[in-house]
């Protein structure tokens, strides 16, 4: 089973939040959890965990945030990035029905409104669980790629998260409901 809970007050993310038990020691939840908050966000240097980005001294720069913090235990590196996609699927769905007729396109794990990037993701694994951050720009002022926020386009990031939660976790019930639906077959 999936928990969820929107954290009260700001928590500027540093890529530090991408931890296991982030989500424990923030929210009380000891089951596999999705914790959401906003925040600035600033990630370089060591804190990257895209090797790529890491390689490339990028850095991951926006003003404000609404970020989402996932773990999974039980849960392979693959499994991950599978859950984060849909994670981020889930983030798309939901701004096209808080925002109709936007333009919206996903490449991987990240969503795009006219070439703009409206989100960051990332999946990893600890030594006890797997973890993801998916970082929705509010204003992404001082982002190093052209960028574009919940703001500009009208969404409000409150209402937004509780919906990106709540779907999610019926996504991750449904899930279990139906690998525990099925006989084996020899």
């Amino acid at each position: 089973m999936l928990e969820t809970k929107i954290l009260e007050g700001r928590v500027d993310y540093t890529g530090d939040q991408l931890r296991s038990h982030f989500v424990r020691e923030m929210a009380g939840i000891t089951a596999d959890g999705v914790v959401a908050f906003t925040g600035a966000c600033a990630v370089t240097g060591s804190m990257l965990v895209d090797l790529e980005d890491a390689e490339q001294h990028s850095s991951i720069i926006a003003e404000e945030m609404l970020h989402f913090i996932g773990e999974h235990f039980e849960c392979t590196l693959r499994e991950a990035n599978y859950r984060l996609r849909l994670f981020v699927s889930i983030v798309g769905e939901i701004v096209r029905e808080l925002a109709p007729g936007l333009v919206l396109t996903r490449a991987g794990d990240d969503l795009y409104i006219a070439e703009r990037k409206l989100t960051v993701a990332i999946a990893t694994v600890t030594p006890v669980s797997t973890v993801f951050h998916c970082g929705v720009n509010i204003d992404p002022q001082g982002a190093p790629v052209p960028a574009v926020g919940l703001g500009e386009i009208g969404v409000d990031g409150e209402k937004f998260a509780a919906a990106v939660l709540d779907q999610y976790r019926r996504e991750c019930l449904s899930i279990d409901n139906a690998i525990r639906k099925v006989r084996g077959v020899v």
